[in-house]
């Protein structure tokens, strides 16, 4: 005797609980898998539009998160100061594709690599997701044949990193770059990417930073010296790069254990990775009795040296700090690197004396790459380049923090007015008063319903916001006036209908 549906069904839901139990009980992926294909076969017996539908959780990818119209309107204000620094600085926009061919990206991010988001084959196209915005503006610069140019670019990239949403850190997030890409004298523009970290801090008010500068030749340099073979160059730069989050003594043992460095040459490195200052650091390196043997360690100073003077030109000094921790793992940097840190707001003792200030973490970054376009044009063609990524999702974490601590309530609609009426019957004149208003560039709102209480409209106003409103009634309109109110301090005062849009006008521009 056959099987009803209703027998089916409880089949499925009892073989459903199974699966969920062996997956809570997390045992073994073999006896899950074998559970599942029973579920999937008794499903496969009722057919699929029989099935009963599937349940599931509402959610947002891990790594990632929706943004409401509060966190929208703030994060839009950041972006258009940010817009407003580079524009400044003669900056022109670009956009590239959100994907790019595997191949483009491969290579170019050392140990990070391993964090490429990858996709499934496209009709023979083998694609990533973006890991960054530098390698597609290299790979653009190429296609292009562009030898110079400064551009920014706002646009989302992709990391399939292990995110913490509390600090900021996010597998889907925006990333604001500035480069300057062509053949220039030594220093220049890189002194000017610091300059735009700084002037975009200071525009955004999120409170003290450093600047941190290194310069990667100095760091070859300082290795060579240390003993560090050159094959593993890259990798023991890797682990100094970790020394902003992990203590000397767990990088130390990860370049002695994992990397297979000499203890030696990592306590010799140590010695330098914990140096910071300023001018006087470099001279002081300068005479080192290890690096002056050194090349290109003498060369990176130089390049340091110079950098500094010219960021003192600029009213800098106060700002930055030559840091040899300062690593920045990416393969593709040849010369000059900085970071910028966030400090941390000091904390009053119970005796009354502040500690220390820490730091909340990196907000920006970036470096010299001068090989990168070569990698990509068919004839080696260098075009040299130095940028800088300014972390905004950082800087929105802490900007939503303030604004919670303070209480501070962000208007998410940019309405002028609002046109209100006071009596049954008058929407068609509300929409022939808020076209006039919209024909004039004002912008305008009312209700949706045809006969709104006039005191739901006026609070609307408050709760929103709006500095003014139109209300009329009939009386009004039989005299051709219509009164303006000031919605803060609820003045009001008659306007001629004709003249209502200068009116409003004149207001707004005071």
């Amino acid at each position: 005797m056959s099987e009803t549906r209703e027998q089916i069904l409880e089949e499925i839901k009892n073989q459903g609980d199974l699966v969920r139990k062996l997956k809570a009980a997390k045992e073994s992926k073999e006896k899950i898998d074998e559970e599942l294909a029973r579920l999937l076969a008794l499903k496969a017996r009722l057919g699929d539009e029989s099935a009963p539908p599937q349940k599931f959780t509402l959610k947002t990818p891990k790594g990632t998160r929706d943004y409401a119209p509060q966190q929208m309107t703030l994060r839009q204000g950041v972006l258009d100061k940010i817009i407003g620094v580079f524009k400044k600085h003669g900056g022109e926009a670009i956009d590239t594709p959100v994907f790019e061919l595997k191949e483009v990206l491969t290579g170019k991010y050392g140990e990070d690599s391993k964090l490429i988001y990858d996709l499934k084959d496209q009709g023979g196209e083998i694609l990533s997701l973006r890991y960054d915005l530098t390698v597609p503006l290299a790979r653009y610069l190429a296609m292009s044949k562009i030898a110079s140019i400064k551009r920014y670019h706002i646009a989302k990239v992709y990391r399939r990193d292990n995110p913490s949403i509390t600090r900021g850190r996010y597998r889907e997030f925006y990333q604001c770059d500035f480069d300057i890409a062509g053949t220039y004298d030594l220093m220049l523009p890189d002194a000017e990417c610091v300059k735009i970290v700084a002037e975009v801090l200071d525009t955004l008010e999120i409170g003290d930073y450093v600047i941190k500068l290194n310069h990667r030749q100095l760091l070859d340099g300082m290795f060579e010296a240390c003993g560090v073979p050159a094959d593993k160059f890259r990798a023991i730069c890797s682990s100094v790069d970790k020394l902003d989050k992990s203590p000397w003594a767990e990088v130390r043992a990860e370049m002695i254990d994992e990397k297979g460095l000499d203890a030696a040459a990592a306590d010799e490195i140590g010695k330098y990775v914990q140096l910071s200052g300023g001018i006087g650091l470099v001279d002081q390196l300068l005479v080192d009795e290890k690096l002056k043997k050194v090349q290109a360690a003498v060369k990176g100073l130089e390049g340091m040296q110079l950098l500094l003077k010219y960021c003192k030109a600029m009213g800098l000094e106060k700002s930055i700090s030559f840091d040899l921790s300062l690593a920045r793992g990416l393969d593709y940097y040849t010369g000059v690197i900085y970071e910028c840190v966030l400090k941390a707001e000091p904390k009053l003792l119970q005796n009354g004396e502040a500690e220390e200030q820490g730091t909340v973490g990196s907000i920006a970054g970036g470096g010299r790459y001068d090989n990168l376009v070569g990698m990509f044009d068919p004839k080696g063609k260098q075009v040299p380049c130095v940028g800088v990524s300014i972390g905004v999702e950082r800087i929105f974490s802490v900007l939503e923090a303030k604004y919670a601590a303070a209480g501070v309530k962000v208007r998410t609609n940019d309405v002028e007015v609002y046109v209100a009426s006071a009596h049954k019957g008058l929407h068609e004149k509300r929409l022939s008063i808020l076209n006039s208003l919209w024909d004039n560039g004002i912008k305008a709102e009312h209700s949706y319903k045809l006969n709104p209480k006039l005191l739901a409209q006026l609070q609307h106003c408050e709760e929103n916001q709006i500095p003014l409103a139109v209300v009329f009634g009939d009386s009004e309109l039989e005299k051709g006036i219509v009164k303006l109110r000031e919605v803060t301090t609820r003045k009001e005062v008659d306007v001629p209908l004709a003249d209502l849009a200068n009116e409003i006008t004149k207001r707004l521009n005071n």
